[in-house]
């Protein structure tokens, strides 16, 4: 009986729902550090309700935001420069903490996902 109770007790503690407070970084100024293949790309950017310009190797971005939900957003470049460009990204902010956010974006409809930490500036 007690190896019941044990098993019951962990169960529960590991279905505990981490809590994220997307809305403190629905608009602001950012920059984020992502990882792929072993390097490290930076970049900043500044977001509003409705747009986000970001800077990155001396180039300038500027795409629509359109949120999904809380935490879910979509970007769509304003003036692509090519065809990758063209594409929808869709990031979702996994974790929050007072001052950044980790987040895993992809194109849209596509299943290979990168991950980031992005860390509000001011």
């Amino acid at each position: 009986m007690r190896f019941l109770y044990l098993v019951l007790l962990i169960g529960l503690y590991s279905c505990q729902h981490i809590e994220r407070h997307c809305n403190t970084f629905k608009t602001g100024t950012f920059y984020s550090e992502i990882h792929i293949n072993g390097e490290v790309f930076k970049s900043e950017f500044q977001r509003t309700d409705t747009l986000q310009i970001e800077r990155y190797n001396n180039t300038v971005d500027s795409s629509q935001v359109r949120w999904i939900n809380d935490c879910e957003v979509v970007f769509k470049t304003i003036n692509p420069k090519n065809m990758a460009a063209q594409k929808d990204i869709h990031l979702k902010i996994l974790t929050t903490t007072d001052s950044s956010y980790t987040f895993e974006y992809s194109y849209v409809g596509d299943v290979k996902k990168q991950k980031g930490i992005a860390y509000k500036a001011r």
